[in-house]
């Protein structure tokens, strides 16, 4: 029986099985395709009607692939170099993957970076293939025994499954949690550097239309990082390992306390950083990418000034988006919520203006259900109330131009996730703030997941464009992640993720997000306090209006 197949809009017959490879041919810029809609390797078999669509560099998902594969061959480059070197990838400034080498013995310098290099170029070289095997665990776990992968060892515990894969090359085995290219010689881009400590990788990447971004130092986030690392290290939770030990050793509560107690001693240090400088403090500006918990965090914060006698006013921007026929629109048509232009910029500044000279102000509130604007009459603030200010442009020095510096404090706000599921997988950064944002807009807006992720390219980039180089300019950087959050979102998270059916341009994101949850045990949400930030996004929080 002969199958159809589409591929770059021409049809072609075949009447035995057939690999993706046999029908993209020998070109290296494609990493993956997707075979009527499922993600699929190039080495993938198939024998039924299916329609091919290529993956590149500027592919979200073909990132993805080419990352995990580049990955997998600086550490066999290094094994090659250093055959007993420990080491750990993370994610890190300018959008690249962080290396660092544990092993005191070994110098990180340009010799090393040098070295390293040149492996790695005789592995592309090359060419030689990425085998993919299916073995029992216990096969697996002895290939890990014997190349003393024991942090890949421990991590199998939380495998359910009674068989897991593994990828061979040239004889170094390694698992990236992820699909591969079919051969090194796909792996053709990256620029290595010394960078403070270890050395980053830059990859090309679909938002800079799959080249290699410019690098661009970031000493803020670089701090904040490093600042999530050592918090991690020192509560023992890097790792989901480390994660699930906890919870099976001292239980529930113990995690959850632990993790709420790093918020609350941050907010304290803002609240000591703030009331001693309350005089000449008037704005307190709050930014950060979506789903990083801004609302919770604005309310604890106020919390955390009454406590010291500063009685805050909060405004969000949200209520000063204008009328749905002035909101600006992007390339596709599509309103752009994500513009600061779709903001009244010179009623906010206008507003903040005259409350801090101390004029009685009607500010505007924005009812999103029926998009139309009101106005709170009346408002005033005393002398020394401050006022805090809430909204992915918070920090951007349009919105408050008209506002001295030195009356500014700005915080920027983002889950710094710095945990990993073993040393060759860090977490994705932007993967915790899309669980937090599916089980959110399902929970509040009955939204399926599926919707969640339709919007998500679009909201990254407004992020790249609007908001994080912010940053920068923070005074304070306030880590919102909690360690016991992704076993708090793995019940609520679940059923929505599996509720994508495979033929949805979706599932591939579904699929990954599960292998993720996969690893975490379970909480139950009961001993979450109602003021967590977690709450913004799984309910019962003290600070949100719930329908019944």
């Amino acid at each position: 029986m002969k199958h159809k197949i589409i591929y770059l809009n021409e049809e072609r017959f075949v009447d035995t099985p057939i690999s993706v490879l046999d029908i993209v041919g020998d070109n290296k810029d494609i990493f993956a395709c997707y075979v009527n809609g499922r993600l699929r390797e190039l080495t993938y078999v198939f024998d039924y009607d299916a329609t091919i669509e290529p993956l590149t560099a500027k592919d979200r998902d073909g990132k993805f692939i080419y990352e995990s594969s580049l990955r997998f061959i600086v550490a066999m480059a290094l094994n090659t170099v250093y055959p007993s070197a420990k080491y750990n990838f993370s994610y890190s400034i300018s959008r690249s993957i962080y290396l660092t080498i544990t092993s005191k013995e070994i110098p990180v310098d340009d010799g090393l970076i040098n070295k390293l290099n040149r492996a790695m170029e005789k592995i592309v070289e090359a060419d030689y293939p990425l085998n993919r095997y299916k073995m029992p665990k216990d096969e697996i776990l002895n290939i890990y025994q014997e190349h003393g992968f024991y942090h890949k060892i421990e991590l199998f515990r939380y495998r359910p499954e009674p068989t897991a894969h593994i990828y061979e090359c040239n004889g170094y085995y390694n698992y990236m949690y992820s699909r591969m290219v079919p051969s090194t010689g796909y792996i053709k881009k990256w620029k290595l550097r010394k960078y403070d400590e270890g050395i980053l990788i830059q990859y090309p990447r679909p938002d800079t239309n799959g080249e290699i971004p410019e690098f661009k130092d970031a000493p803020a986030f670089k701090d904040a990082l490093a600042k999530a690392k050592q918090q991690a290290l020192i509560t023992g939770v890097d790792s989901v390992i480390g994660i699930n030990k906890k919870l099976e050793r001292e239980g529930e509560i113990e995690l959850i306390n632990l993790a709420e107690a790093v918020h609350s001693r941050q907010l304290a240090e803002l609240g000591d950083v703030i009331s001693k400088n309350i005089k000449n403090i008037r704005l307190i500006c709050i930014a950060g990418p979506s789903s990083s918990g801004k609302t919770t965090f604005s309310n604890r914060l106020r919390i955390e000034l009454l406590s010291r006698g500063i009685k805050p006013l909060m405004i969000s921007l949200d209520n000063y988006y204008k009328p749905m026929d002035e909101i600006v629109k992007d390339e596709k048509g599509d309103y752009d919520f994500e513009s600061i232009y779709s903001l009244d910029v010179e009623l906010f500044n206008q507003n903040m203006s005259d409350l801090i000279a101390g004029k009685t102000v009607n500010l505007p509130y924005r009812d999103f259900k029926t998009k139309n604007r009101t106005y709170m009459k009346g408002v005033y603030i005393d002398k020394n109330q401050p006022i805090i200010i809430e909204g992915i442009h918070a920090l951007n020095d349009m919105m408050t131009a008209q506002i001295p510096e030195k009356n500014k404090y700005k915080i920027f706000i983002s889950p710094t996730v710095q945990i990993s599921l073993d040393n060759d997988n860090p977490l994705i950064l932007t993967d915790l703030r899309l669980l937090r944002r599916i089980v959110r807009d399902y929970k509040f807006r009955n939204e399926p997941a599926s919707g969640t992720m339709a919007g998500w390219d679009n909201v990254r980039k407004g992020e790249f464009k609007w908001i994080y180089h912010t940053q920068e300019n923070a005074n304070y950087i306030f880590n919102s992640f909690l360690a016991y959050e992704l076993c708090a979102l793995k019940e609520h998270a679940e059923p929505l993720l599996k509720a994508i059916k495979k033929e949805s341009e979706y599932f591939p994101i579904a699929e990954r997000l599960l292998r993720l949850l996969k690893f975490f045990d379970p909480i139950s949400s009961k001993w979450i306090p109602c003021n967590s930030l977690i709450r913004e996004f799984i309910g019962g929080s003290c600070y949100q209006e719930e329908e019944d």
